[in-house]
């Protein structure tokens, strides 16, 4: 009864203290699924804001409507949906998060603190994001999932920037949808 009572104990110490496990993003597409532990300590604002949105469903049925090889794929809404201002976050660069493979990135429009409901999983290493795009998780299940990402046909379409380089917002050819994304404490 002593031991139980101490391990009743540790437990609850664990979720008081702070030792508790970061929380898990399991997402659910129509090609497989992915797990990505969530940087919750170094991206709180960014973390809570995804956990938020992913507990109350609201990107069940969103399509990874963006895949560039060699670069990202990219799911959420586009910047003229009204939802895109209602949730937004702050920047929370960190420079011990790069972005590599598997990362999962806040996309964003110009304004650094313009991320809200758009995230986008690195497909290689993007050395060019790091101080620019928040990161907040990396894949740590479903590298194979990643692979057909990346194998994707995509209708390729290229957006004027004016003042900057041109953005490829290659397509899809065949949807890929999220079915759900869980959080795992």
């Amino acid at each position: 009864m002593k031991l139980l009572k101490s391990a009743v104990l540790l437990l609850g110490l664990a979720g008081i203290g702070g030792l508790q496990a970061a929380p898990t993003a399991v997402i659910e597409t129509t090609i497989g699924t992915m797990k990505f532990d969530l940087h919750q300590q170094a991206t709180p604002v960014t973390t809570a804001r995804f956990i938020e949105l992913a507990k109350s469903g609201w990107y069940n049925g969103k399509p990874f409507y963006r895949v560039v090889k060699g670069h990202v794929a990219q799911a959420g809404i586009n910047d003229d949906n009204p939802d895109h201002q209602k949730y937004r976050v702050p920047a929370e660069f960190s420079d011990k998060l790069p972005h590599i493979r598997g990362s999962l990135g806040m996309a964003r429009d110009e304004d650094p603190n313009s991320g809200s409901t758009e995230f986008f999983i690195c497909l290689e290493r993007r050395a060019h994001l790091d101080g620019k795009y928040t990161n907040f998780g990396q894949l740590t299940d479903g590298d194979k999932v990643l692979d057909a990402f990346a194998a994707l046909p995509v209708e390729e379409k290229w957006i004027d920037n004016p003042g900057a380089k041109p953005i490829a917002f290659h397509s899809p050819k065949q949807p890929v949808l999220i079915k759900q994304i869980r959080i795992e404490p």
